[in-house]
């Protein structure tokens, strides 16, 4: 049987994170050959993480540029992929997640007759606007996809739901298997700050906030809220790599920018993102990958949204949906800050995403698909 071509396609750092793993255990396994298509949807944060996983793309499409829209992303990102697939002719295209590369690799690939699959397919929040684009992206790459790798249980049945149910295998998040990669114990930061902060007697609170729907007033809002948690609590040290988006700089440090034990930092790249969480006492943040990876790790999670996609996490205990209003963020945060018992009962509840073979499982599943194995793949059951 001829070799199964299969290429991954990614543009950010969170799907360069979460594709890393699962490229490479493509590459390790006889029955397929790899390629690798990046859009650069992100430049710079995406060339950390390929650089930290020894990955080389076969095609860059490079389409980053400063400001850009999501119509501009979307089309060249849909307009490179044309001539990629034309010329590479892969048996399966797979995609991650939610972005404008996702959807526009998706499409590309069905405009080429090529079958797709949905890496962490499944995800909603049934709000069209919220996270926004990501919440349409997701539901145009299901519709689009031949086979759907949902991380956990509750992702399959939301796929039911819109009578899905055709090639789709619970595997479990690759973003736990990029963990096993990317911790260590004795690790050295490259932003020197974070070698001088004591992890053991202060509290460090690791912050992120970018998504665009908390653009304006909602960011202000959780600004407020975090400069007041610094002010409160003298034990407390807010360590925030701030995004590359003007928006976010600019709202960042007129908040944030003139507090002692407010330390605005560059983006850091995925191993040294990963080791501060596993030194850091909670995690407050917008972003849709930490609520998965921190509770890998231990960490409370303080979700900076309305809603999340991830509700898994939230019935298991282990992250809190806090909303973006200034006094809910403040007492929520206090809460953990104050009361061991209630830390503790998050820090310790069960991680749902993941036992580290989301990637393992992924490949079986591609293997049986193309008819070069058995037997399907075993469910994750988080």
């Amino acid at each position: 049987m001829s070799k199964i071509k299969v290429m991954t396609v990614f543009g950010t750092r969170p799907e360069a994170i979460k594709m890393a793993p699962l490229a490479l255990e493509l590459a390790n396994r006889p029955e397929f050959t790899p390629l690798c298509c990046v859009t650069a949807q992100h430049r710079e944060m995406l060339d950390s993480v390929l650089d930290i996983f020894s990955l080389k793309p076969d095609y860059d499409l490079n389409v980053m540029e400063p400001r850009q829209t999501l119509s501009t992303i979307t089309s060249k990102c849909l307009n490179g992929m044309d001539s990629v697939l034309a010329e590479a002719r892969p048996d399966l295209v797979l995609v991650h997640g939610d972005t404008s590369t996702t959807f526009a690799g998706a499409l590309a690939a069905f405009y080429h007759k090529i079958p797709v699959g949905h890496v962490e397919a499944g995800l909603r929040t049934y709000d069209k606007w919220s996270p926004f684009p990501e919440e349409i992206n997701r539901k145009l790459t299901g519709a689009i996809a031949d086979l759907h790798f949902c991380p956990t249980v509750s992702n399959r049945d939301n796929l039911a739901r819109e009578n899905i149910t055709d090639g789709v295998f619970v595997t479990g998040n690759t973003v736990i298997d990029a963990l096993q990669t990317t911790v260590v114990k004795d690790f050295h930061f490259s932003e020197k700050k974070l070698n001088t902060l004591d992890y053991v007697n202060q509290k460090v609170i690791l912050v992120t906030c970018h998504r665009r729907e908390n653009y304006g007033q909602p960011m202000a809002n959780i600004m407020i809220a975090l400069r007041r948690i610094a002010d409160t609590f003298h034990n407390a040290v807010l360590v925030y790599p701030v995004h590359l988006s003007p928006v976010v700089q600019e709202t960042a440090r007129k908040y944030l920018g003139d507090h002692p034990r407010i330390h605005l930092i560059s983006p850091l790249d995925v191993r040294e993102m990963h080791n501060l969480m596993a030194r850091c006492h909670i995690v407050m943040t917008d972003s849709g990958g930490l609520q998965e990876e921190a509770p890998a790790l231990g960490k409370p999670v303080l979700v900076l949204r309305r809603e999340t996609e991830r509700p898994e996490a939230v019935a298991a205990g282990t992250v809190r949906l806090v909303g973006v209003e200034a006094e809910p963020v403040f007492q929520m945060a206090a809460h953990l800050l104050s009361d061991q018992a209630e830390y503790n009962k998050m820090a310790h509840a069960v991680n749902p995403y993941g036992d580290g073979q989301a990637c393992r499982r992924i490949a079986d599943a591609i293997s049986w698909h193309f008819g070069a194995r058995n037997t399907p793949p075993e469910e994750f059951r988080g």
